[in-house]
């Protein structure tokens, strides 16, 4: 990247670590305590975590993926969780994925480069009624079609044109 490189800050990891006198034997508390920090668990955060206190790489990097609470991707603006529960999955929830991969440009798991959306399936979010359903920022959209998906999308890409003042 060269001159344009941006330079990762490491306050809050030293804030968090701070914390754990015994960092090696509390590992899943201080990986989320360093996810509640930045948003996810950066690469250059990891690296550094290695070398201040010796756990070794494989460990990190085993325990960060194991537990699907951990994200390896900084999250988007709009955070969407798809349930795919049982009532939602008889309801049609994997023509809803299908319908949000399209309508937002990102693979599930993953963020949009623009920053805009990230998306994941989730074993269910308790809304059986609604099924199928979807939750972002805390609101829930439910009965969901692929064309009533799309137009949310449109509406959460609509609202973040007007937020940027563009």
């Amino acid at each position: 990247m060269g001159n344009c490189e941006k330079t990762l800050d490491l306050q809050p990891l030293e804030q968090v670590l701070a914390c754990y006198s015994h960092p090696e034997e509390n590992l899943i508390a201080l990986l989320q305590d360093i996810q509640e920090a930045y948003g996810y668990l950066p690469q250059p955060v990891l690296v550094t975590l290695r070398e201040k206190t010796g756990i070794p790489a494989a460990q990190l990097m085993g325990v960060a993926s194991f537990y699907a609470q951990f994200r390896a991707f900084a999250p988007g603006r709009y955070q969407i969780s798809l349930c795919q529960g049982t009532a939602c999955h008889v309801n049609g929830s994997a023509k809803i994925a299908l319908a949000l991969a399209d309508a937002t440009g990102v693979a599930e798991g993953h963020t949009g480069k623009d920053g805009l959306f990230s998306w994941e399936n989730v074993a269910c979010l308790g809304c059986c009624s609604l099924a199928p359903v979807m939750l972002e920022g805390g609101q829930a959209y439910g009965k969901l079609t692929p064309e009533k998906t799309r137009k949310i999308i449109e509406g959460l890409r609509s609202d973040a044109v007007k937020r940027a003042g563009l």
